[in-house]
């Protein structure tokens, strides 16, 4: 497999996974987020990421999310699953669940807390790689794994058998464009900014697009890369301010949530969009009366209120 055994582009974020204000799934307005994120036109959306709180849940929950949106927007995304996990046999438990349940791929970080090695991060995707043949996105998150895949490593990442791309969220830019530069022609490449920055790396350089999260401006976001697509720099400037908006309030450099929880956070923000994201799971706290307001603020900045 390569970046030509797959068409994953565009916007795809990961998802917030509704829970009830007792912590259950609830997979009933899970269906109707997806068929929200559907009708947005989002190219795609991974399913039990961080955003979708994947360390909170169950085996079969995730299992369960998996097979629901396969079933509920399959056809109309692309629907990648999240099967981060602190050992190899987990995480081939979980990429196992989203090919039986028909998702086209899996992302995956090294283990998060564990800081491994080099040898023991080949060792890691190669086990998986190896062990379920569907379509392997290598995902860096510096903030949640304590490790940054340098370009070298993504490099070597990049020939095992199933992985077909890349998500880099390192918070060193020079290290991901020396990335994009080595690994656009070999694999899909993602972590692009809704910026001028990215319409230059996307015009000039090469790159597929954004995994984000949340998806709080609806089709605002997947639009930014249509309109790069048809060449209208101009909406394409005039979308990515209005994420920039989001990505300043409320996100720091490394990603990590200014104010509060980034899953309450963003799912405080669908609630008030009229998408039923639920609850936050424990140890996961909601928002507090002054965290809600800026969250209020920033959406009636956007207009969307």
């Amino acid at each position: 497999m390569n970046r030509d055994s797959v068409d994953w582009h565009g916007y795809i974020p990961a998802v917030t996974t509704p829970f009830t204000a007792s912590g259950d799934l609830d997979l009933d307005a899970w269906a109707v987020q997806l068929d929200w994120l559907a009708e947005q036109r989002m190219h795609g959306i991974i399913v039990a990421g961080t955003t979708g709180e994947w360390f909170s849940l169950a085996e079969h929950e995730r299992a369960e999310l998996f097979t629901a949106a396969a079933e509920q927007v399959g056809d109309r995304m692309t629907v990648l699953g999240g099967c981060n996990a602190y050992t190899a046999a987990e995480a081939v438990r979980h990429a196992r669940a989203a090919q039986a349940a028909g998702l086209h791929g899996i992302l995956l970080t090294p283990p998060p807390y564990v800081v491994p090695a080099r040898e023991e991060i080949v060792a890691f995707y190669r086990d998986v790689a190896e062990a379920v043949d569907i379509p392997l996105c290598v995902y860096n998150w510096p903030r949640g794994t304590g490790v940054d895949l340098d370009t070298a490593l993504l490099t070597e990442l990049a020939a095992l058998p199933t992985v077909v791309a890349v998500k880099n969220s390192t918070p060193d830019f020079g290290g991901f464009v020396k990335g994009l530069i080595a690994l656009r022609d070999h694999v899909r490449y993602f972590g692009i900014p809704t910026s001028e920055t990215g319409i230059e790396l996307l015009t000039r350089i090469g790159g597929d697009g954004l995994m984000g999260a949340g998806a709080v401006l609806g089709a605002d976001h997947p639009d930014f890369f249509r309109a790069l697509a048809d060449g209208d720099l101009d909406r394409a400037r005039r979308l990515g301010a209005r994420d920039r908006v989001l990505m300043e309030n409320w996100f720091n450099a490394d990603y990590g949530a200014r104010f509060a929880g980034a899953q309450a956070i963003l799912k405080y923000a669908l609630t008030l969009r009229g998408v039923p994201a639920g609850h936050v799971r424990r140890p996961l706290l909601p928002l507090t009366e002054d965290q809600q307001a800026r969250v209020r603020a920033t959406l009636a900045q956007l207009g969307l209120l």
